[in-house]
């Protein structure tokens, strides 16, 4: 369990995490999620807040992970490449 996206998930009110992600692809985009729920040690469950459903995340595949705040996020988040 990545201890940032725990934090986020039990904080749901108050936080989200920003972070780059790389698909499966090579593709890189920079997220803005609302975790649900973890699948395992390497996957979580996330409200993506820029497609505004949920999807899976590989952690490993996360780089730059920080905290944020909950109420500076509107969805829908632009997607940032």
């Amino acid at each position: 369990m990545h201890p940032l996206v725990y934090r986020a998930m039990h904080q749901s009110d108050d936080l989200v995490i920003a972070f780059d992600y790389c698909d499966a692809k090579g593709a890189r985009t920079r997220r803005i999620v609302s975790p649900i729920r973890f699948l395992g040690n390497d996957r979580f469950l996330a409200l993506c807040l820029s497609r505004e459903e949920p999807r899976q995340f590989h952690v490993q595949r996360c780089q730059n992970m920080r905290l944020e705040r909950a109420a500076d996020f509107l969805m829908p988040v632009e997607l940032m490449p």
